[in-house]
């Protein structure tokens, strides 16, 4: 399902995400989804940039989520896809492995600091398994299935001291470095981390 872009300043690079939300109960309808509306408001806050989005919704099989993942990159060509749900360690929790087996590179440190992130908040955060993953010039990305972790695990505790990174912090300079749209954050909810000699100047 597509929906219409966020406005934004047309100053901006144009960015196409796709959000797949993992749930045998929403995808047949026994309850509305609430993990991709959470994506998308946490996401038009975040960036600056015009935003078009990619959604689906599939059940707890791991070949439909992986078909619905390289639909969205290799045919809907997304710069960017979050999943969300299907990461903990029940049985039809298959989202990881869905993801992997669709990887052309893993990138194992955005799940080490997932988990970092929602320790601060449960225990239980040893037994989720997010993984994020490349594939071509896309970055694919598991997420926790409830709204309020969804947004912990993107923005962290940045008033922490020591402050406890989210993982949306390292993703504008990720999608720089395999050839996508440059992200530009709002800082108020999430400041990108750059080297300087990444960082575009502003547009006139």
């Amino acid at each position: 399902m597509n929906t219409s872009p966020t406005p934004a300043s047309n100053a901006h690079d144009a960015v196409r995400i796709g959000l797949v939300s993992v749930s045998d109960r929403a995808s047949s309808g026994v309850y509305d989804d609430q993990g991709i509306p959470a994506l998308q408001e946490w996401l038009a806050r975040a960036l600056k940039n015009p935003l078009t989005w990619e959604t689906r919704l599939v059940p707890d099989e791991e070949p439909r989520i992986a078909a619905a993942l390289v639909e969205l990159v290799d045919q809907a060509r997304c710069d960017l896809v979050f999943t969300t749900g299907g990461t903990g360690p029940a049985p039809r929790d298959v989202t990881p492995e869905a993801t992997l087996s669709i990887a052309h590179k893993v990138m194992p440190g955005f799940g080490e600091q997932m988990r970092q992130v929602s320790l601060a908040f449960v225990p239980t955060a040893i037994l989720s398994r997010q993984v994020a993953v490349i594939r071509g010039k896309t970055l694919v990305v598991n997420l926790p299935g409830q709204p309020k972790s969804i947004a912990e695990t993107l923005q962290g505790l940045p008033k922490n001291t020591p402050p406890v990174h989210g993982v949306f912090a390292a993703i504008p300079y990720c999608i720089d470095l395999i050839g996508g749209p440059y992200l530009e954050t709002d800082d108020e909810v999430c400041k990108a981390f750059r080297p300087k000699s990444a960082v575009r100047k502003p547009a006139a």
